[in-house]
């Protein structure tokens, strides 16, 4: 099936700490993993990964963008999406929770390109605590995690990005990041690469049924 007016398109985080056993790019890794499986299997057009990423404040766990960077580099996408590539409807993929502020912005920039757009969250809904069981499951899955490191992952004082547990400013500010530490702090971290495999599967079937009910609607001038 092919939909040539649909894209797909993965926002993520490059430059952010996610313990010993993950990568700094873990979030845009598998936000280009989930979209572009579900562009193979729907037809849809991939449309690559965005640079930028957003933080909300008190969670300093690296390097990203300010909300406006972020914005125009997205505005960026879609342009050239319906200019080049002819394509009014898209389903934006992703793997980092601060980048959840875009939602708020959706209709604004439907209105301004005459896009249809959806925001896919699923990986996020999925994964549980920062560079927690699923999130290291996930990157298991797809060949990112080094499980020598997983001793040095869990140590708390050298990691405090995990689970947000060792960030007090963040568990202070924010009900679910004190949520997530507290998980963390009682059940651990562990690789588990079958249920990595079944959350992204889950994710990619998300976002395919994503693709599936736009292709069905309508889009004004």
């Amino acid at each position: 099936m092919i939909l040539g007016g649909v894209g797909i398109l993965a926002l993520g985080s490059h430059r952010e700490r996610h313990g010993a056993a993950l990568p700094p790019d873990t979030d845009a890794r598998l936000a280009c993993h989930v979209a572009q499986e579900a562009a193979q299997r729907s037809g849809a057009t991939f449309l690559g990964v965005l640079s930028s990423a957003y933080e909300l404040p008190e969670i300093n766990t690296g390097e990203h963008q300010s909300l406006d960077q972020l914005l125009d580099e997205l505005r960026r996408a879609l342009l050239h999406a319906k200019r080049d590539l002819g394509i009014d409807r898209v389903v934006i993929v992703n793997g980092h929770g601060g980048n959840g502020i875009l939602r708020e912005w959706l209709p604004i920039l439907e209105e301004e390109f005459g896009m249809r757009l959806c925001f896919n969250n699923t990986i996020i809904t999925l994964e549980g605590p920062h560079a927690g069981t699923g999130e290291l499951s996930m990157g298991a899955a797809i060949g990112i995690v080094d499980e020598s490191k997983l001793a040095e992952h869990s140590d708390f004082s050298k990691h405090p990005e995990v689970g947000f547990v060792g960030m007090k400013e963040a568990r202070e500010r924010y009900p679910w990041a004190e949520q997530q530490a507290q998980e963390v702090e009682k059940m651990g971290v562990r690789v588990d690469k079958y249920l990595g495999e079944k959350l992204l599967e889950c994710a990619i079937v998300d976002v395919v049924n994503d693709v599936r009910e736009l292709s069905r609607e309508e889009v004004g001038p």
